[in-house]
């Protein structure tokens, strides 16, 4: 999920500088021998649909007549190529809806249009390397502070200028998987190139600057969600959501049990619910940072199709200059587009029409999000249906200008007097927080870098409530 950032919770080595969706997996060509030219061309005629694969040329008539009728030789290229799944019919349902609240013409063209958000989200991944050079041309002129005898002991030992040299190229390399994203959202979201250039020079003539933060923290959401290295990470929370819902809906065999999961970030989470068989699971977020991020999954679904060294611009609490520039690949799982779908958008809006919709409702890292918890409480029990279940997971740390900010025993009463009951928590959800509270608590990390010399853990709270 997309959580605040705060300094208690914050919401990599290149061997090529290609962008990370360029790369394609190839052993050495192999000579094989064919009896005719038509069975040659039907070959190529089979291999040239291949999604990852540019056309090619057709080979000059000429040279194809000087070849002998029953040898040909071919050159044989195993590559890994992304399998295409066609879209669910609400998918494309959804799809189309979005269009239409993207529209210009759709309501008051402000800051807070979809539309207006996700040029100025396009724009930050745009300009990525710049805003991020000039913190480390900031490094640079700090370092020029350094007496001399000094800094030749720290040439001499560490090498600090060619770090700072590193840093600045593996900026370059993260742009590159950065233009990516956003061509995928260009692509996907149906926008012209154009008007995002358009919209960049509008902004940046008005003198405001890119989220440069919101850019960092999506990227490393890639680590806690679709890499090895974010496994501890999910470790902590996913297996208690996961087998409360599994217990809950142990049959799953007449229908598919209806998951709504708000605050889905990059969206791994409902991906392993749906892995679990049984679940139509849809997830809802809000930040068009995230929603980016998670487009370019989609369109780039093979094990390890990005890279990136998320960890580059922070200088803090390191044990390794390596650790610090060490490069991660991404997803570590298939990402199946066709398993989830994800609704864009305000949780208490985008479900309006979907009212006793869902048996089950996953808060993962979400509830303390809220402007208004009250709002996001009344869209919780607004939206399961009667007998439906609440399955929660995460900390209560209050972001910027809560309307209000409940302690664990005030949210779990307000909830019950909304119409919510109990339901005891699998073992796995952790201990007990509060004696005769069906209410468990495990620690849970949440600072995406498990080599990190601090550490960032909340005592996450997790409960399931049933709609009365």
């Amino acid at each position: 999920m997309s959580h605040p950032s705060s300094p208690p919770h914050p919401d990599r080595d290149p061997s090529s500088s290609e962008p990370a969706d360029a790369r394609v997996s190839a052993r050495q060509p192999s000579v094989m021998r064919f009896p005719s030219l038509p069975f040659v061309a039907a070959l190529l005629a089979a291999t040239s649909t291949t999604a990852s694969e540019p056309a090619r040329d057709a080979a000059p008539a000429e040279d194809l007549a000087s070849v002998p009728n029953d040898f040909v030789e071919v050159h044989q290229v195993v590559m890994t190529v992304q399998e295409v799944r066609k879209p669910s019919p609400r998918h494309e349902a959804e799809r189309k809806a979005l269009q239409t609240r993207l529209s210009h013409s759709n309501g008051r063209w402000d800051r807070n249009h979809p539309r207006h958000r996700l040029l100025d989200a396009l724009h930050a991944y745009t300009r990525y390397s710049v805003l991020q050079t000039t913190d480390l041309d900031k490094w640079r002129r700090l370092y020029k502070s350094v007496p001399k005898e000094q800094k030749r002991l720290l040439e001499g030992v560490v090498d600090y200028q060619a770090k700072l040299d590193r840093v600045a190229h593996l900026l370059y390399v993260n742009q590159k998987l950065c233009d990516a994203i956003v061509e995928a959202g260009l692509e996907y979201y149906g926008v012209e190139r154009k008007e995002l250039d358009d919209h960049i020079k509008s902004v940046e003539a008005e003198g405001r600057s890119a989220d440069k933060v919101s850019v960092s923290q999506s990227l490393k959401h890639y680590v806690r969600d679709w890499s090895t290295q974010g496994l501890s990470e999910r470790e902590a929370a996913f297996p208690c959501i996961l087998e409360s819902l599994e217990l809950l809906f142990p049959d799953r065999s007449a229908a598919d049990v209806k998951v709504l999961l708000p605050g889905a970030g990059v969206g791994r989470l409902g991906h392993d619910v749906s892995a679990l068989g049984g679940f139509e699971v849809t997830s809802n977020e809000w930040s068009m940072y995230m929603n980016v991020a998670y487009r370019y999954l989609e369109a780039n679904p093979r094990v390890g199709a990005g890279l990136v060294h998320p960890f580059i611009d922070g200088w803090s609490h390191h044990t390794s200059t390596s650790d610090m520039m060490r490069e991660v690949s991404f997803p570590d799982a298939p990402v199946n587009s066709t398993a989830v779908l994800l609704v864009e958008g305000d949780f208490t809006r985008a479900f309006d029409g979907q009212k006793g919709h869902y048996d089950a409702l996953v808060t993962h890292f979400f509830i303390d999000t809220a402007r208004n918890l009250l709002a996001y409480l009344d869209t919780i029990y607004a939206s399961l249906r009667k007998g439906g279940y609440w399955v929660n997971f995460g900390p209560l740390l209050y972001g910027t200008g809560p309307w209000v900010q409940l302690s664990l025993e005030e949210v779990l009463a307000v909830a019950e007097s909304m119409g919510f009951e109990f339901v005891d928590a699998p073992e796995s959800c952790g201990d007990i927080t509060i004696p005769g509270r069906p209410v468990r608590w495990r620690e849970a990390a949440y600072g995406f870098n498990d080599r990190a010399l601090t550490k960032h853990a909340y005592k996450a709270q997790a409960w399931i409530m049933r709609k009365k």
